[in-house]
């Protein structure tokens, strides 16, 4: 049996960007008086039986402000002041100090260093880090205002608030059709067990985003899926838990502590079809190798290892706003590898442009779908 939802915005992906951004529409109409009371004016439906099944629980868990390009870095200021106000209601805090520590030749920490970002001397950064091997790097670079998150506890507050301002969520449903009712915006959406109506329809489907896109038949916009592996490991000689994430400047490897164990990744950027990723043992033992040829943790197993997949667009950059040439199709995609540490903003900004508000020009045109679309 076929149920049938009407909503005024049906948001297609239950990652951190879809959650997030359904979170903030859904408290936003039940706060104003026009449409407080309205039953049913956001729905969240997920393909998987779960929320943040695919890269959203696959997360680093760090938050950066100095990695990404500056309109990045600037959605990422506000991301964390928004968490840290949401923080204020909440039994336990999401986010924790963590610093990170980038390494490496003079010339790559330079290139990749930004303004919450200062120049350490190596003596420094092995007092940091003793761990490191000084023959390994010759430059570094500390970002003090770097956080680590509890992305569980972020992805269960906007689930909670999303749930609390009157929204639904349905999961185990794969869109599958649309069309658009008349010569109107109406959206009218199948899934197997389901049918939607809508007025605007959101992709947040991370890596199946321009696969979705075609659906509702609109032009693909280049987006890329890219692995990144990452592994928890056992080591010799644990960190320090209050010890800094830290990063190669060429992109080889980072790590950080996870408890008595270690996180490390390859940092790798290799494209992917859209698929549920798994790890390959030969990237994890390879991985394995640089990590204890730069560190003297002495690395002895691999607890557990995973993949997800980071989808990004030409430019690096997400695509926030309307589809130049589909009424009522939306786009919240290509966060890349900035899912988490630019949720909260990218919501924010995401939900003013639903709502016709005004909303920040620079970082609107930055986002925009027609900058991709050729």
């Amino acid at each position: 049996m076929t149920a049938d939802i009407s909503c005024d915005v049906l948001v297609i992906g239950g990652g951190i960007a879809g959650l997030s951004l359904a979170a903030e529409l859904a408290s936003r109409l039940a706060a104003s008086p026009e449409t407080r009371g309205r039953a049913g004016g956001v729905v969240l439906v997920e393909a998987e039986p779960t929320l943040g099944y695919h890269t959203s629980s696959r997360s680093a868990r760090q938050l950066i402000p100095s990695y990404g390009p500056p309109v990045i870095q600037d959605l990422t200021l506000r991301t964390l002041a928004l968490i840290r106000a949401a923080e204020a209601d909440l039994p336990e805090p999401i986010l924790a100090p963590r610093s990170f520590l980038l390494i490496g030749d003079e010339e790559a920490v330079r290139d990749r260093a930004s303004t919450h970002m200062h120049p350490v001397m190596p003596a420094e950064a092995l007092g940091l880090a003793p761990e490191l091997r000084p023959e390994t790097f010759s430059a570094a670079g500390l970002d003090t205002t770097s956080v680590s998150c509890n992305t569980d506890a972020l992805l269960e507050f906007h689930r909670a608030r999303l749930l609390a301002a009157g929204g639904r969520i349905i999961t185990g449903q794969r869109v599958e059709a649309a069309r658009q009712a008349g010569e109107g915006t109406l959206w009218k959406v199948s899934a197997p067990g389901m049918r939607f109506q809508a007025s605007t329809v959101v992709n947040a489907a991370g890596a199946w985003a321009d696969t979705l896109a075609g659906v509702f038949g609109a032009q693909p916009l280049r987006l890329t899926p890219y692995r990144r592996t990452a592994a928890v490991v056992d080591v010799e000689r644990p960190l320090e838990a209050g010890a800094p994430m830290v990063a190669d400047a060429s992109d080889r490897f980072y790590y950080r502590p996870e408890g008595r164990q270690v996180l490390i990744s390859p940092s790798e950027s290799e494209p992917s079809v859209a698929e549920d990723a798994r790890p390959r043992n030969a990237d994890v033992q390879a991985l394995v190798k640089v990590v204890n040829s730069v560190t003297t943790m002495g690395i002895t197993g691999v607890a557990r290892a995973w993949t997800g997949l980071r989808t990004e667009a030409p430019d690096g950059v997400p695509v926030v706003g309307w589809d130049p040439a589909v009424p009522g199709f939306f786009w919240l995609s290509g966060q890349g590898g900035y899912g988490f540490q630019t949720s909260s903003a990218i919501a924010e900004l995401a939900a003013g442009i639903l709502l016709g508000e005004a909303v920040g020009k620079e970082a609107r045109n930055a986002l925009s779908p027609a900058r991709v679309q050729v």
